[in-house]
């Protein structure tokens, strides 16, 4: 178990690390933000040096959130800066009073905590982009290169839209209360597109030195579930989006090969999917479709829904999905929309009409790093009897792979053009 300690830390604290900058955020202030994070890193030095001499606690979060709560309250009462004692912080030392060292941090207040940070990141003054970045680090636990995964971007382009962040916060100096139901709605739609994020980062693991990605999808299935039970936060758009990271998330155990390596839907076993987290999913998206509004997230779990429901690969309703993925594209008109639309119309009235609207994407040039792009023109191109460039094609994705299990699929792919 010593030997695994360094693992379960890392592990327990990515997992912890946003409910815990979220709590003491609140105590500091906005303005503090780094001060709170500090405190964070320091809970993760105190947690490593302790537990290897004394053991796994029995609630290692309790005592990560505990510790760190305890650490504030020593800068508090050391730091001539806090003249002025906010009522968090006057309960805070009364409860320290009251309580000693080991008392519990209430478990309603950190979850309201992490929903008050979640909307006080999505500054009005910020770009949608410099507000998911914001989240994404502070919240979710997402190192810098992650967040450049995610985005398609440079780390240091991620740095300076987080130090640009980080300023309106601090001379913004408020939260964004829960019962303000006039800041909340205008915020949703960042807050949305986060957790979307965050849950696509988790599903397609694009960062090999994850050990366990998955954990991605659920956390952003909790946050997600968090928000649904405010009462702003009660909406059709969230339903949806529960709906498709539930449709999504019960494909995980289906996806990865006992090696690690990614299974092509074609050949995955669908009793390993988990049918009670598909029933949860058709649940939300019926609430979902139950509303006025057509969102995209909608779309994409009515597609998900549609996989999900067919009990072999050969009875998927392809003329369906099609017709989603061109509602899809009208709503949400990218690239890599274009490129799963083109996908379903190969797979819906074949290879050639597929292999026409891969290369008519517009915007193109904004996947050439993307290797799913690449591998869906090596698979139409090996369709249609031409292996030489279906060789060319997958050869690109072995070469643009993000982690391990894509380039042992895409190694095989290449492969077989070649026996």
């Amino acid at each position: 178990m010593t030997q695994e300690l360094p693992q379960v830390i890392d592990h327990l604290f990515r997992r912890e690390s946003g409910k815990m900058v979220s709590y003491l955020t609140r105590i500091f202030g906005l303005g503090r933000l780094n001060m709170a994070e500090d405190v964070v890193q320091d809970t993760l030095i105190k947690a490593m040096e302790t537990w290897p001499l004394r053991g796994l606690p029995d609630n290692p979060s309790a005592w990560l959130m505990r510790a760190a709560r305890n650490r504030a309250i020593d800068l508090i009462r050391r730091d001539t800066h806090f003249k002025f004692v906010t009522p968090e912080l006057t309960h805070l030392l009364r409860l320290r009073e009251e309580e000693g060292e080991e008392g519990p941090v209430p478990a309603k207040e950190i979850q309201d905590d992490q929903l008050r940070m979640m909307f006080s990141c999505c500054h009005p003054e910020l770009s949608p982009d410099a507000q998911v970045t914001l989240i994404l680090k502070t919240l979710c636990g997402f190192s810098v290169s992650e967040i450049a995964h995610a985005f398609f971007t440079q780390e240091d382009a991620v740095e300076k839209k987080l130090g640009r962040a980080r300023k309106t916060l601090r001379e913004s100096g408020s939260f964004v209360e829960l019962t303000n139901n006039l800041d909340i709605p205008q915020r949703l739609e960042a807050v949305y597109q986060t957790l979307y994020l965050l849950f696509n980062e988790g599903y397609h693991g694009s960062r090999s030195d994850r050990k366990e990605p998955e954990e991605l999808c659920y956390e952003a299935m909790r946050l997600t579930l968090l928000l649904g039970q405010h009462s702003e936060g009660q909406r059709p758009k969230t339903f949806a989006l529960l709906a498709l990271m539930c449709l999504h998330a019960a494909r995980l155990p289906g996806r990865l090969a006992d090696d690690g390596t990614l299974i092509q839907l074609e050949f995955q076993d669908r009793s390993k999917w988990d049918q009670a987290l598909i029933g949860k999913g058709l649940e939300y998206l019926e609430k979902a479709w139950a509303g006025q509004l057509v969102s995209e997230y909608l779309v994409e779990a009515s597609i998900a829904g549609l996989h999900c429901s067919a009990k072999t690969y050969e009875e998927t309703e392809w003329g369906k999905i099609l017709e989603l993925y061109n509602l899809l594209y009208h709503l949400k008109p990218t690239p890599v929309v274009a490129l799963n639309r083109a996908i379903a119309l190969g797979k819906a009235r074949g290879f050639e009409k597929g292999l026409e609207a891969l290369k008519a994407i517009p915007g193109a040039e904004k996947l050439k790093e993307y290797p799913f792009y690449s591998a869906a023109l090596g698979e139409f191109h090996l369709l249609a009897g031409q292996p030489q460039e279906a060789r060319a094609h997958f050869a690109e994705a072995v070469k643009q792979s993000r982690n391990e299990p894509e380039k042992v699929f895409f190694e095989r792919k290449l492969k077989s053009c070649q026996d």
